[in-house]
């Protein structure tokens, strides 16, 4: 009888290892996956998967699979913060990917920092979260740098002299602006006039009956594509047609090429296909079979941050501290994570340094600008 029950223990013992080793790791996604900015959400849902699916065609992690999981948080710091604290509370979870709009990750950022749970972003920019917790990292360069080169690219390549800023009232768009008219004054550039929106407004005609009078150059747009595609055709309607528009990676979306009147929008993106390194060939071509359509900077870039999350589960483990320190030590050039948008490491405050890039819309397609600022 001890012999059958010892021999019972073994297999019971074998069965819950087993069973315990063939449970999927978990990779939490936190986007706008409906509403507004769900076009957004499309490219980092993408990207996810199918940096997923690769990872479990190797063999997974140390011979586990991954399951992507989807948390929809709208871009909205109340939903975001319901999502941060069910992720916080879920013990298989060691570290996520997200989120996508900065006023989202500063709300569900003091969550994960109490949690110590580790977080790697694809999409915030605004200047402040990388300071506000050690557990916060990502792979996108900062607003006080897009707004700077912004301003640069203005001046010397676009040759402005006056522009008019018409923003949009949250973290995103006003660290934009900031950094932006800073620079852009620096530099010479005559700010107009600026003018602020929030993301219900839907006439923008008043303001830009009163921009139309100062006669600027170009429109700066630091907000969201839903938004900026009904400021350019109302400027065009308001007889607005000698204006350029320009802005920055919130306005990166194929709903502006879905614009006749936004013909000549130039923005920021830390991606472009036709300049990115050879490393990212097998993966545009991936994503090209797959999803049929060429993949955008949150697909880049969220395919990046999925890979950084596995690597750190591969070689310590899932313990959430051990993980953060695993982030916090990829600190050099020497040690980045070689992604598709380049090289990711990061600096005390989990900010990294990435290259940004043009691009223009022509013909009803974003292609690269010709003269890129270096």
């Amino acid at each position: 009888m001890k012999k059958i029950l010892g021999i019972l223990c073994v297999l019971v013992m074998l069965s819950t290892s087993a069973w315990a080793e063939s449970k999927p790791i978990r990779i939490p996604v936190a986007a706008a996956f409906t509403g507004q900015l769900a076009s957004f959400g499309e490219g980092i849902q993408n990207g996810a998967l199918l940096k997923g699916e690769e990872i479990n065609a190797r063999g997974g992690i140390n011979g586990q699979k991954v399951k992507i999981v989807l948390e929809d948080e709208l871009c909205d710091p109340k939903e975001a913060a319901t999502v941060a604290t069910k992720l916080a509370n879920d013990p298989r979870v060691s570290v996520l990917v997200g989120h996508l709009c900065s006023s989202a990750t500063l709300a569900a950022l003091p969550i994960y920092r109490d949690a110590h749970l580790p977080a790697i972003s694809p999409a915030s920019t605004n200047v402040s979260i990388g300071k506000m917790s050690p557990y916060y990292f990502r792979n996108v360069y900062r607003d006080d740098f897009q707004g700077l080169f912004l301003a640069k690219y203005a001046h010397h390549i676009k040759g402005y002299e006056k522009v008019a800023i018409f923003h949009e009232v949250n973290d995103y768009s006003m660290g934009l602006m900031l950094a932006f008219t800073k620079q852009a004054k620096k530099l010479g550039i005559r700010i107009l006039g600026t003018e602020a929106y929030t993301a219900d407004t839907t006439d923008f005609k008043p303001q830009l009956t009163k921009f139309k009078m100062m006669k600027p150059d170009a429109i700066f747009i630091p907000g969201y594509a839903p938004q900026g595609t009904l400021i350019v055709s109302q400027a065009r309607s308001v007889g607005m047609r000698n204006v350029d528009f320009f802005g920055a990676d919130g306005l990166d979306d194929d709903l502006m090429l879905k614009n006749p009147d936004a013909e000549g929008l130039f923005v920021t993106t830390p991606f472009l296909p036709d300049k990115a390194g050879p490393q990212a060939a097998g993966f545009i071509k991936a994503y090209e079979a797959k999803y049929g359509k060429v993949p955008n900077w949150f697909a880049a870039n969220t395919y990046d941050a999925v890979g950084l999350a596995a690597q750190a589960i591969g070689a310590v483990g899932q313990d959430r501290v051990k993980i953060r320190d695993y982030l916090a030590s990829l600190n050099s050039k020497e040690k980045a994570y070689e992604g598709v948008a380049g090289k990711t490491y990061f600096d005390e405050n989990g900010d990294c340094l990435k290259d940004a890039f043009v691009k223009k819309i022509k013909d009803g397609k974003w292609v690269g600008a010709e003269k890129q600022l270096r």
